[in-house]
């Protein structure tokens, strides 16, 4: 899962940097009561009259003096991976999350056609009603028995098994501690819950114990919800002094392994075997099916009663329709080649360090980021960002840009996917790439003052 409670960039963020530059405003202004309209007035069917909309045009023609192109929603004709073809023209990928390189792995789309073949496309309706298919029983199973929990359920969504797994859970009267760099899909779940929301500052387990002793009192049930590998800084957290907390303060801990399955540990178990702490001091371990399992839905493992729990009453899987049966069969597929073939892992972790060692070797910013699967550029300008963005697609890089207001703007930067498959080669050749290109957009001046010039402006 990419991304956290700032949602990974977007036309919006793409618009906003540029707005900021001309002296405009894009902070939605605080909601009012709308004026009463006239009867008839058909600008209230008007979807241009959204607030915003004309913003974001303006934001888009603005980028466009300066000749950007829009780094999103290229449309890519070949399957996500370590390279990629956009407008017949090939590419270093460095926007996929298929770590492992199992996207289109023979195995892989062998067990998605036989399942297809067996039982088409689709589970037809929610689990509940259309009943079981023998796939999601055999992946919830193999996906237990990874985390060693009793049970586990998939869903037809990461970002809506996060939302609605915190929303079943907690409740007025809770409290949910969350790392302040959390994904988007957790803040919206805690927020959906109506428990008492509290932040603490990135992987500072100092801060999150203030809070506990401050505020864990006034609480019936409390939840600490952290993620494995952050997705935007490529850091993860220290599990053992968080179970040590959960334990402490009689919280639960859920932890958000999207990210570290397949990237974190000597063989991709996750967060518990890169931190070596015992997986059964975690209460709720939380995956997405869309990065290493090269499909797409999400999964909780836990314990039997959780897992009973959430299957009777979160509405994200009573009220959804079933995981797609091609789609289960090809992430258990993928999982168990990820068991069988640990020199996966090993080769993703060595082109991780790599493009670590070399960006250091060229000064280049990487924040936290502990060189395995996301590694972080940091420019600390979004027009920079983009601009660089830009360039590096003319070289035959791609990468995106990650700008305000998806991160501070201080902090806005290009963050790489790494995968297993990508080579040295490549790895020093974008690196190479990234500083030259840094240097000669800072030798050439600021880039607001191209801009204005652009617009005629001294």
């Amino acid at each position: 899962m990419s991304n956290p409670a700032r949602p990974d960039g977007g036309r919006a963020a793409l618009a906003g940097f540029v707005t900021n530059r001309l002296g405009r405003n894009t902070s939605r202004p605080a909601p009012t009561r709308a004026p009463a309209r006239p009867p008839g007035d058909p600008s209230v069917q008007n979807f241009e009259t959204l607030p915003g909309y004309r913003e974001l045009r303006l934001q888009r023609s603005a980028a466009d003096l300066i000749g950007l192109g829009n780094p999103f929603f290229r449309v890519h004709e070949t399957k996500a991976g370590a390279n990629t073809r956009i407008a017949g023209k090939s590419f270093i990928n460095f926007s996929s999350y298929d770590y492992l390189g199992l996207n289109g792995h023979p195995d892989v789309n062998a067990a998605a056609a036989e399942a297809i073949a067996a039982f088409g496309t689709s589970a037809s309706a929610s689990r509940i009603v259309a009943g079981e298919r023998p796939g999601h029983l055999s992946l919830e199973q193999a996906l237990a028995n990874h985390y060693d929990t009793e049970a586990c359920v998939v869903m037809v969504s990461g970002h809506a098994t996060n939302v609605t797994t915190l929303g079943a859970l907690m409740e007025p009267g809770d409290v949910i501690f969350h790392d302040a760099l959390s994904h988007n899909s957790i803040v919206t779940g805690a927020q959906l819950s109506g428990a008492q929301r509290r932040s603490f500052a990135h992987n500072d387990l100092d801060a999150l114990e203030t809070l506990l002793g401050a505020t864990r009192h006034e609480h019936r049930r409390a939840l600490i919800v952290v993620e494995g590998l952050y997705s935007m800084d490529g850091d993860a957290p220290d599990l053992a002094a968080l179970i040590a907390l959960k334990q402490r303060y009689d919280a639960w801990l859920m932890v958000d392994d999207a990210h570290g399955l397949g990237v974190l540990g000597r063989t991709g178990i996750g967060l518990a075997e890169h931190c070596d702490v015992d997986p059964h001091g975690v209460d709720i371990w939380m995956g997405t099916l869309s990065k290493t399992l090269s499909t797409c839905g999400g999964y909780i493992a836990g314990p039997a009663a959780l897992i009973e729990y959430l299957k009777c009453t979160a509405g994200g899987f009573i009220y959804s329709v079933g995981l797609s049966p091609p789609l289960a069969a090809a992430a258990e597929a993928a999982l168990a080649i990820m068991h069988a073939e640990p020199h996966r892992v090993e080769r993703l972790r060595q082109n991780g360090n790599l493009f670590l060692a070399c960006a250091k070797k060229h000064g280049l910013d990487t924040g936290t980021s502990l060189g395995l699967a996301v590694i972080p550029v940091i420019v600390g300008d979004s027009l920079k960002s983009v601009t660089l963005s830009d360039r590096l697609f003319k070289r035959g890089i791609n990468v995106q840009p990650i700008i305000h207001p998806a991160v501070p703007e201080r902090a806005s930067r290009l963050r790489f996917f790494i995968t297993s498959e990508h080579t040295p080669e490549q790895i020093r050749e974008t690196v190479d790439a990234v500083a030259e290109e840094l240097h000669e957009i800072e030798k050439g001046g600021s880039l607001i003052e191209q801009l204005m010039s652009k617009r005629g402006k001294p």
